[in-house]
Protein backbone atom coordinates (compact mmCIF):
# COMPACT_ATOMS: atom_id res chain seq x y z
CA UNK A 1 0.00 0.00 0.00
CA UNK A 2 1.22 3.49 -0.85
CA UNK A 3 2.22 5.54 2.17
CA UNK A 4 0.80 9.06 1.80
CA UNK A 5 1.50 10.55 5.25
CA UNK A 6 4.82 10.86 7.04
CA UNK A 7 5.35 11.74 10.69
CA UNK A 8 8.17 14.10 11.61
CA UNK A 9 9.75 15.85 14.57
CA UNK A 10 11.11 19.35 14.01
CA UNK A 11 14.67 19.96 15.19
CA UNK A 12 13.68 23.11 17.11
CA UNK A 13 9.90 23.43 17.02
CA UNK A 14 7.29 26.06 16.27
CA UNK A 15 6.69 28.46 19.15
CA UNK A 16 3.09 29.69 19.13
CA UNK A 17 2.01 33.12 20.45
CA UNK A 18 1.35 31.60 23.90
CA UNK A 19 4.90 30.24 24.11
CA UNK A 20 3.94 26.59 23.51
CA UNK A 21 6.45 24.61 21.46
CA UNK A 22 5.09 22.28 18.76
CA UNK A 23 7.55 19.74 17.36
CA UNK A 24 5.64 16.65 16.20
CA UNK A 25 3.76 16.76 12.94
CA UNK A 26 2.57 14.98 9.83
CA UNK A 27 3.22 15.81 6.19
CA UNK A 28 1.25 14.26 3.34
CA UNK A 29 2.33 13.69 -0.23
CA UNK A 30 1.66 16.69 -2.45
CA UNK A 31 -0.88 16.65 -5.24
CA UNK A 32 -0.52 18.42 -8.57
CA UNK A 33 -2.95 21.06 -7.29
CA UNK A 34 -0.78 21.66 -4.22
CA UNK A 35 2.08 22.64 -6.51
CA UNK A 36 0.05 24.57 -9.09
CA UNK A 37 -2.46 26.55 -6.98
CA UNK A 38 0.13 28.66 -5.10
CA UNK A 39 1.45 30.01 -8.41
CA UNK A 40 -1.73 32.11 -8.67
CA UNK A 41 -1.17 33.67 -5.24
CA UNK A 42 -0.08 37.34 -5.45
CA UNK A 43 2.47 36.77 -2.65
CA UNK A 44 4.22 34.20 -4.83
CA UNK A 45 4.02 36.41 -7.92
CA UNK A 46 5.76 39.24 -6.08
CA UNK A 47 8.22 36.94 -4.27
CA UNK A 48 8.74 33.44 -5.78
CA UNK A 49 10.45 32.27 -2.56
CA UNK A 50 7.05 32.55 -0.84
CA UNK A 51 5.93 29.48 -2.78
CA UNK A 52 7.55 27.29 -0.11
CA UNK A 53 5.47 28.92 2.67
CA UNK A 54 2.19 28.22 0.90
CA UNK A 55 3.21 24.77 -0.29
CA UNK A 56 4.23 23.58 3.18
CA UNK A 57 1.08 25.03 4.72
CA UNK A 58 -0.95 22.90 2.28
CA UNK A 59 0.85 19.58 2.88
CA UNK A 60 1.51 19.73 6.63
CA UNK A 61 -1.66 18.27 8.10
CA UNK A 62 -0.62 18.27 11.75
CA UNK A 63 1.81 20.24 13.88
CA UNK A 64 1.56 19.71 17.60
CA UNK A 65 -1.85 20.78 18.87
CA UNK A 66 -2.45 23.48 16.25
CA UNK A 67 -5.87 23.41 14.65
CA UNK A 68 -4.80 25.19 11.44
CA UNK A 69 -1.47 25.32 9.67
CA UNK A 70 -1.33 28.38 7.43
CA UNK A 71 1.47 30.34 5.76
CA UNK A 72 1.85 32.57 8.85
CA UNK A 73 2.75 29.48 10.92
CA UNK A 74 5.34 28.41 8.35
CA UNK A 75 6.75 31.97 8.24
CA UNK A 76 7.29 31.79 12.00
CA UNK A 77 9.37 28.62 11.95
CA UNK A 78 13.05 28.76 12.78
CA UNK A 79 15.31 28.52 9.71
CA UNK A 80 16.52 25.05 10.77
CA UNK A 81 12.93 23.77 10.89
CA UNK A 82 12.10 25.31 7.52
CA UNK A 83 15.18 23.66 5.95
CA UNK A 84 14.24 20.33 7.54
CA UNK A 85 10.68 20.49 6.18
CA UNK A 86 11.85 21.53 2.73
CA UNK A 87 14.21 18.56 2.64
CA UNK A 88 11.49 16.20 3.89
CA UNK A 89 9.07 17.53 1.26
CA UNK A 90 11.59 16.90 -1.51
CA UNK A 91 12.46 13.41 -0.25
CA UNK A 92 8.92 12.10 0.10
CA UNK A 93 7.60 13.69 -3.09
CA UNK A 94 10.51 12.59 -5.28
CA UNK A 95 10.90 9.06 -4.01
CA UNK A 96 7.65 8.42 -2.12
CA UNK A 97 9.68 7.54 0.96
CA UNK A 98 11.26 9.25 3.93
CA UNK A 99 14.23 6.88 3.76
CA UNK A 100 17.66 7.38 2.27
CA UNK A 101 20.12 4.78 1.08
CA UNK A 102 23.50 4.85 2.80
CA UNK A 103 26.36 2.52 3.65
CA UNK A 104 28.29 1.59 6.76
CA UNK A 105 31.68 3.38 6.80
CA UNK A 106 33.32 0.28 8.30
CA UNK A 107 31.89 -2.74 6.46
CA UNK A 108 30.53 -0.80 3.43
CA UNK A 109 27.24 -2.72 3.60
CA UNK A 110 24.37 -0.68 2.11
CA UNK A 111 21.08 -0.13 3.96
CA UNK A 112 18.20 2.33 4.24
CA UNK A 113 17.65 4.77 7.08
CA UNK A 114 14.37 6.47 7.96
CA UNK A 115 15.05 10.16 8.53
CA UNK A 116 11.73 11.85 9.15
CA UNK A 117 11.08 10.45 12.62
CA UNK A 118 13.45 12.80 14.40
CA UNK A 119 14.70 16.17 13.20
CA UNK A 120 18.05 15.28 11.69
Amino acid sequence: MLQTEFAFTLPMGYVDPDGNVHTDGVMRLATALDEIAPLKDPRVRSNPAYLLMILLSRVITKLGHLEHINPKVIESLFAADLAYLQDLYCRINQSGSDRIRTSCPFCEKEFEVELSGVGE
